[in-house]
């Protein structure tokens, strides 16, 4: 057994003993509990160990909060322990409330967060390196706390498993902690949209016309395509704010991704060939696959407003995945090297360690590996 071989070994043994909720006096865990491999040396074996315990702190973070029943989740309890874990990692942390958010014309995220019985948390976690021209990874990750849809609600069918919803940021918040545990030479720029998409008397209506953190209108025909409103915002917000040399997003987007792939791969959008090989061949690596779909000119004409710029879904059948992608592209101000995931079907599903689906830590070894073959 080589040095890669062994710290796969330790990762699978820790990741794959995982259960929610996560208590670290199982066996794996324990203090006492050692594991012995003569042929590496002790610095070697270091390295090893500080390594997949980062991996494993923050895969195991991203299954925490996903799991977490909704009201265990609410946006105040979220950004508590966002605030935490800033301070604990010497991240810059900053929030927008809804009031901030209004000043800032990030009309967008609002349009959701406005049904909502909870204040807009808009938040942005900084991880930055002393290493000298490190590369900037923009991370955007879609937090809807729990979707009811809005007023286009779902079917109660199956309803208790969107809290899951915030699949993209749990994958983001993984690869930060990772990020500052290892002190890895990059800088890292998230966006966290945090809010719910609840049903109230001040809930966003089909048909309503919003405008975005960049001045584009949107025409909102259905309040249950809430996730690309706020990542709109979170992209363009991060695009005007920041220079950054990667623009990647995350999200539990499209049933049309479930429809497509199931749980074998994420459907992946990018403008940028590296960008795109590099997602495909560390998603090969980690087994957290990608799948490439086209950005072609002809889908933007399926979301052509009467009303607006453009309106959030297509009304057509088909395709709403590539149709969310490209409304998302209509919000990354030209950054040269952007990729869309959609790993709706990817990071909540059947696991070993849960009767029910839960979930799969998808989207932390994906970002990680990308992160680190890039610096």
């Amino acid at each position: 057994m080589n040095e890669k071989q062994f710290e796969e070994f330790v990762t699978g043994l820790l990741a794959g003993t995982y259960h929610y909720p996560f208590d670290k006096k199982h066996a794996f865990w324990n203090a006492k509990f050692e594991l012995h491999f003569e042929n590496l040396s002790q610095k070697k074996l270091d390295h090893i160990s500080q390594k997949t315990e980062a991996l494993i702190n923050g895969q195991t973070a991203c299954q925490e909060w996903l799991n977490k029943p909704a009201n265990l989740k609410r946006p105040d309890t979220l950004s508590a322990y966002l605030k935490n874990l800033a301070k604990k990692h010497e991240l810059k942390y900053t929030v927008f409330n809804r009031k901030k958010c209004e000043e800032l014309g990030l009309g967008a995220y609002l349009a959701v967060n406005q049904g909502s019985a909870y204040d807009a948390a808009f938040t942005i976690l900084e991880y930055k390196t002393t290493v000298k021209n490190a590369k900037t990874f923009g991370l955007v990750g879609k937090c809807i706390l729990f979707d009811t849809g809005g007023i286009s609600i779902k079917s109660s069918a199956n309803l208790h498993y969107m809290k899951s919803d915030m699949g993209g940021a749990t994958a983001v918040l993984g690869t930060l902690i990772y990020a500052a545990e290892m002190q890895l030479p990059v800088n890292i720029i998230a966006v966290l949209p945090i809010t719910d998409n609840a049903v109230s008397e001040k809930a966003l209506l089909p048909s309503d016309v919003t405008t975005a953190y960049n001045g584009k209108t949107i025409e909102v025909l259905d309040t249950d395509a809430e996730g690309r409103l706020i990542l709109a915002d979170g992209l363009s917000y991060l695009s005007k704010n920041y220079k950054t040399d990667f623009l990647i997003d995350l999200a539990t987007l499209t049933g049309s991704s479930v429809r497509m792939f199931g749980d074998t791969c994420a459907a992946m959008f990018s403008n940028n060939e590296e960008l795109k090989n590099n997602l495909i061949k560390t998603g090969d690596l980690t087994n957290q696959r990608v799948w490439n779909l086209p950005l072609w000119e002809v889908w933007k004409d399926d979301i052509q407003s009467d009303v607006a710029d453009m309106k959030n879904i297509s009304l057509k059948p088909i395709g709403d995945c590539i149709i969310a992608a490209k409304f998302l592209e209509q919000f990354i101000e030209s950054h040269p090297k952007w990729a869309h995931l959609d790993i709706a079907g990817v990071a909540f599903g059947n696991v070993g360690y849960a009767r029910e689906k839960a979930a799969t830590g998808y989207g932390v070894q994906l970002l990680v590996n990308l992160i680190e073959n890039y610096h």
